[in-house]
C-alpha cells in the first residue's frame, strides 16, 4: 500500500512535467489508492476482494451487468483506483478488450456531422437523410449557469466559492451526459462500417477575435472536443471509422453546384442560398452535406470501391 502511494505521487509529477513543462506542486482532492489486479484486489462473479492494512477484505457487490466481463479471453481487468468521496469508498476498475481495426474497404455508409450551437449536431448520410439535435435548450441552460456563476463570483465569500465549485462540477457532468447520449445515438442509428466525417476544430478556442464579446463564452466553452472524443471511441466499438477534415468554407460552398461565396450564408437567419444555382437549405445542414461529400472524396482518394451512394 505504501509503495502504491509513492508511485501515484511520482506519476502525478511526471504528468505535470509532460503537460505543463514546468514544476507545479500537485494536489489530491480525493486521495486515491492504486489497486493492482490479482495482487491488491480481485473480482469474481459474486465476490470483491481487496488488500487492506488489516488483512484481506472480502465482500459481496452488486453484479448486475458484470457477467460479460468475466470472459477472460476477451476482457482484461487493469489497475483500479480506490477513492473516498463524501464518506463513501468507490472503486474505479478499468476493463480493456481488443476491437478489430475497421477497414476502409468495408465502409458502407458515410455520415457528415456538423457541430454547432443552435443545432448541437446536424448530420447527413448516404441515404440523403438529414438529422438534427436541437441545441436551444442546452444553450439556455448554460446561459442560466453562466448568470448564476457571475452572481456567486460577485459575493466573494467562502460559501459562494464552494457553491461555484459544486456548480461547475454539476454543469460538467450534465454536459458530458449530453455528449454521451448524442454520440451514442449517432453510432447506434448508423450501421457498422460507417465513415463519420467531422470538421477539424483544432484552435477554435483561439478564434475569439471574430466573435462578439458577449457571445465569446458560448462559442469558446462549447464542448465540441468532448463530443468528438466520445464519438471516436464509440465509433471504434461499432467497427466504424472517424476522420477530421479541413473546415474551410463548409458553410459557404453549395453542395449542389460547388459555388463558394460568403454571401451564400445568412448567419442571422441560418439560411443558405446559393447565389449561382439558387439551392436553399439550413446552413448547418449545408455544412453536414459538404462534410459528407468530403468523406466520399476521401474514399475515392484512397481507392475504395464505390459502395456508398453519391447522389
Amino acid at each position: 500500500m505504501a509503495q502504491s502511494v509513492f508511485k501515484t505521487v511520482i506519476a502525478r509529477y511526471k504528468t505535470i512535467l509532460e503537460n505543463e513543462k514546468e514544476w507545479i506542486e500537485p494536489s489530491f482532492r480525493k486521495p486515491p489508492y492504486d489497486l493492482v489486479w490479482h495482487r491488491d484486489y480481485s473480482l469474481t462473479k459474486d465476490k470483491f476482494s481487496v488488500n487492506t492494512l488489516n488483512g484481506r477484505l472480502k465482500s459481496d457487490y452488486y453484479s448486475e451487468g458484470m457477467k460479460k466481463y468475466f470472459d477472460h479471453d476477451t476482457y482484461k481487468f487493469g489497475t483500479a483506483k480506490l477513492v473516498n468521496k463524501q464518506g463513501k469508498y468507490f472503486v474505479h476498475i478499468p476493463v480493456t478488450y481488443d476491437i478489430p481495426e475497421s477497414d476502409l474497404s468495408d465502409i458502407c455508409n458515410v455520415v457528415g456531422i456538423d457541430r454547432g450551437i443552435n443545432f448541437l449536431v446536424a448530420a447527413y448520410d448516404s441515404n440523403h437523410q438529414s438529422k438534427f439535435v436541437n441545441g436551444k435548450a442546452i444553450k439556455q441552460k448554460r446561459a442560466n449557469y453562466s448568470k448564476r456563476r457571475k452572481q456567486l463570483q460577485m459575493r466573494k465569500t467562502p460559501s459562494s466559492r464552494r457553491r461555484l465549485k459544486a456548480m461547475g462540477q454539476r454543469e460538467n457532468r450534465w454536459m458530458q451526459d449530453i455528449n454521451h447520449q448524442v454520440s451514442k445515438a449517432l453510432v447506434e442509428n448508423n450501421p457498422k462500417h460507417t465513415l463519420f466525417v467531422l470538421e477539424d476544430l483544432t484552435g477554435v478556442r483561439n478564434a475569439t477575435e471574430k466573435v462578439r464579446t458577449k457571445d465569446r463564452y458560448v462559442s469558446v466553452s462549447w464542448s465540441f472536443y468532448d463530443l468528438e472524443q466520445k464519438l471516436i471511441y464509440k465509433a471504434k466499438q461499432n467497427e466504424s471509422t472517424l476522420i477530421k477534415v479541413n473546415p474551410a468554407y463548409t458553410s459557404q460552398c453549395c453542395p449542389k453546384c460547388g459555388h463558394t461565396e460568403k454571401s451564400n450564408r445568412n448567419k442571422k437567419t441560418h439560411v443558405f442560398t446559393c447565389q449561382s444555382c439558387g439551392y436553399q437549405s439550413n446552413d448547418d445542414r449545408i455544412g453536414a452535406m459538404n462534410l459528407y461529400r468530403m468523406g466520399i472524396n476521401y474514399l475515392a482518394d484512397n481507392q475504395v470501391p464505390g459502395t456508398v451512394a453519391t447522389e
